[in-house]
């Protein structure tokens, strides 16, 4: 594949190049000039340059490749380069557009897995603090997951499962930031609402736990009792041995309260998803 070739651009140290080395843009080469060089010799270049990390020169050349020669083996080599140098210069929109293009041309290439991680790393590598937008983090699970359910075979899915986890706790994060922001303002119903985003859509984060012991400090404090009780009872399921279910059995105590399911609300229908073993 052309990307097992990704080694050696950035290891290069010496380069035997065509007299095309010796221009160090297609600006300063002319749209005349490099008309005269062949595909492989653009080709040529382009690799040069991301050899000695000019990433945005390199991306004109494998356009001019995709330009001058468009249904040549070269031009197809340059689309999916140009997604990898756009990449390289954090041009991610760019990145995207080419990747994009690679996969509409050529769906059944091997490289078209590889098209696709740089589409979602793209976006994963703008998610920023976790008190930012997380639209880009969304958008990177998305990509993500394309990725592992269209090319499971990949040699791209075990480093694109880690990131989508990471990613994924991303989000949960974001939901706990603002959930522990109106707990701390007393503004229950709010946090609660944050937590249980948590405990329902992002119960395999590290968040988990937190959100169920926070989920018991906010109901105790609404009075709502029951609720409480069943946060815990899932905590001590399934946490038991963490410093969260510590703080909650303590917190459970200090009202003569015990963490056991009770009611009929959501959290009683998740313990009993729990007992079941289709939770977590």
């Amino acid at each position: 594949m052309i990307l097992n070739r990704l080694i050696y651009f950035t290891g290069v140290i010496l380069v035997v190049l065509v007299p095309l080395v010796g221009c160090s843009n297609t600006a300063e080469v002319g749209s005349d000039e490099i008309e005269n060089y062949s595909a492989k010799q653009i080709f040529d270049r382009a690799e040069f340059e991301m050899a000695r990390s000019k990433p945005i020169d390199a991306v004109a050349f494998f356009s001019d490749v995709e330009r001058l020669y468009p249904y040549s083996e070269w031009a197809k080599r340059s689309v999916i380069m140009q997604a990898f140098a756009n990449h390289k210069a954090k041009q991610y929109e760019e990145a995207r557009d080419a990747a994009e293009r690679y996969i509409e041309y050529y769906p059944s290439d091997d490289d078209s897995a590889y098209a696709q991680y740089i589409i979602a790393l793209s976006y994963y590598d703008q998610i920023e603090d976790v008190g930012r937008d997380q639209e880009v983090t969304a958008n990177a699970l998305e990509a993500f997951k394309t990725l592992i359910v269209n090319y499971p075979n990949s040699e791209y899915v075990k480093p694109a499962e880690l990131k989508f986890d990471l990613a994924f706790d991303h989000l949960a994060g974001k939901e706990m930031e603002v959930g522990r922001y109106y707990l701390k303002r007393q503004q229950f119903p709010a946090a609660i609402n944050r937590f249980r985003i948590v405990v329902e859509d992002y119960q395999t984060s590290s968040y988990t736990a937190e959100a169920l012991h926070r989920l018991v400090e906010a109901y105790l404090s609404v009075g709502l009792v029951e609720e409480a009780q069943s946060a815990g009872a899932i905590l001590g399921h399934n946490y038991q041995a963490s410093a969260w279910y510590q703080r909650t059995y303590s917190l459970l105590r200090n009202e003569n309260l015990s963490p056991v399911a009770k009611g009929t609300g959501w959290l009683r229908k998740i313990h009993r998803q729990v007992l079941k073993g289709r939770w977590l």
